[in-house]
C-alpha cells in the first residue's frame, strides 16, 4: 500500500507561480512512476507530469516549458513547480503513483489540492 498526501495548492494570479508537494508513505520502494494529474470542473482528468524511478520525466503539452516535476527519494516527496500560471490551469491537482508488486501493478491517488488561477 502507498499513501499520498498533497500540499501547496492555493489561489494565485495569472502569471504567478505555485509549488505543489506530495509525500508518499508506505511501500514507497515499490513505486515506479509518480506524478501529477488534474481535473477541472466539467472536464476529464488530465495527466500533467510524471517521473519514473530513474528520474525520467514526461509532461503534458500544456505543461511543457512552464511546469517542472522533481522528486526527492530521501524524503519520498515529489514536487511540481508551476510557473506562468494561466486561468485554465485552475483545477484540483492529484498526486498519482503506480507501484509494482510482482506480478501486478496498482495505482494510488492522493486526496487532491485545489489550484485556482485568477485572471
Amino acid at each position: 500500500q502507498v499513501q499520498l498526501v498533497e500540499s501547496g495548492g492555493g489561489l494565485v494570479q495569472a502569471g504567478g507561480s505555485l509549488s505543489l508537494s506530495c509525500v508518499a508513505s508506505g511501500s514507497t520502494s515499490s513505486i515506479k512512476f509518480i506524478g501529477w494529474s488534474r481535473q477541472a470542473p466539467g472536464k476529464q482528468r488530465e495527466v500533467v507530469a510524471n517521473i519514473d524511478s530513474g528520474g525520467n520525466t514526461n509532461y503534458a503539452d500544456s505543461a511543457k516549458g512552464r511546469f517542472t516535476i522533481s522528486r526527492d527519494n530521501v524524503k519520498n516527496t515529489v514536487y511540481l513547480q508551476m510557473n506562468s500560471l494561466k486561468p485554465e490551469d485552475t483545477a484540483v491537482y492529484y498526486c498519482n503513483a503506480r507501484a509494482y508488486y510482482y506480478p501486478k501493478e496498482y495505482d494510488y491517488r492522493g486526496q487532491g489540492t485545489q489550484v485556482t488561477v485568477s485572471s
